[in-house]
Protein backbone atom coordinates (compact mmCIF):
# COMPACT_ATOMS: atom_id res chain seq x y z
CA UNK A 1 0.00 0.00 0.00
CA UNK A 2 1.45 3.35 -1.04
CA UNK A 3 1.37 6.30 1.44
CA UNK A 4 -1.02 8.01 -0.08
CA UNK A 5 -3.27 5.35 0.56
CA UNK A 6 -2.88 4.93 3.82
CA UNK A 7 -4.37 8.25 4.78
CA UNK A 8 -7.20 7.64 2.62
CA UNK A 9 -10.57 6.48 4.91
CA UNK A 10 -10.89 2.69 3.90
CA UNK A 11 -14.79 3.37 4.84
CA UNK A 12 -17.94 6.08 4.95
CA UNK A 13 -20.05 6.07 7.43
CA UNK A 14 -23.62 7.57 6.84
CA UNK A 15 -26.94 8.18 9.31
CA UNK A 16 -29.92 6.08 7.09
CA UNK A 17 -33.23 7.01 7.97
CA UNK A 18 -35.88 4.54 6.04
CA UNK A 19 -36.17 1.66 4.39
CA UNK A 20 -35.87 0.58 0.89
CA UNK A 21 -35.67 3.39 -1.83
CA UNK A 22 -37.03 5.36 0.36
CA UNK A 23 -34.42 5.58 2.59
CA UNK A 24 -32.50 8.55 3.47
CA UNK A 25 -28.62 8.53 3.38
CA UNK A 26 -26.34 11.33 5.07
CA UNK A 27 -22.75 11.31 5.24
CA UNK A 28 -21.71 11.54 8.56
CA UNK A 29 -18.12 10.34 8.73
CA UNK A 30 -14.95 7.91 7.95
CA UNK A 31 -13.21 5.28 9.24
CA UNK A 32 -9.89 3.74 8.97
CA UNK A 33 -8.86 -0.25 10.07
CA UNK A 34 -6.50 -0.33 13.12
CA UNK A 35 -2.98 -1.66 12.46
CA UNK A 36 -3.61 -4.90 14.52
CA UNK A 37 -6.90 -5.54 11.29
CA UNK A 38 -8.98 -6.14 14.84
CA UNK A 39 -11.22 -2.70 14.98
CA UNK A 40 -11.59 0.80 13.16
CA UNK A 41 -11.30 4.40 14.21
CA UNK A 42 -14.05 6.49 13.74
CA UNK A 43 -14.26 10.44 12.74
CA UNK A 44 -17.72 11.48 12.93
CA UNK A 45 -18.91 15.09 12.06
CA UNK A 46 -22.04 14.11 13.14
CA UNK A 47 -23.89 11.74 15.50
CA UNK A 48 -27.61 10.71 14.55
CA UNK A 49 -30.32 10.75 17.35
CA UNK A 50 -32.19 7.98 15.58
CA UNK A 51 -31.78 5.82 12.37
CA UNK A 52 -28.82 3.18 12.07
CA UNK A 53 -25.52 4.05 11.42
CA UNK A 54 -24.05 2.38 8.33
CA UNK A 55 -20.66 1.33 7.03
CA UNK A 56 -19.37 1.22 3.43
CA UNK A 57 -16.42 0.57 1.75
CA UNK A 58 -14.72 3.79 0.33
CA UNK A 59 -15.68 2.97 -3.37
CA UNK A 60 -15.03 6.43 -6.05
CA UNK A 61 -18.86 4.94 -7.65
CA UNK A 62 -20.16 5.46 -4.38
CA UNK A 63 -18.90 8.91 -3.43
CA UNK A 64 -20.37 9.81 -7.05
CA UNK A 65 -23.83 8.73 -5.92
CA UNK A 66 -23.66 10.00 -2.36
CA UNK A 67 -24.63 6.76 -0.69
CA UNK A 68 -24.18 3.32 -0.84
Amino acid sequence: MSDANQNRPSHRLFAVNGEGDNARWTDIGVAWATRDGKGFTLNLNALPLNGRVVMRINDAKDEKKGRG
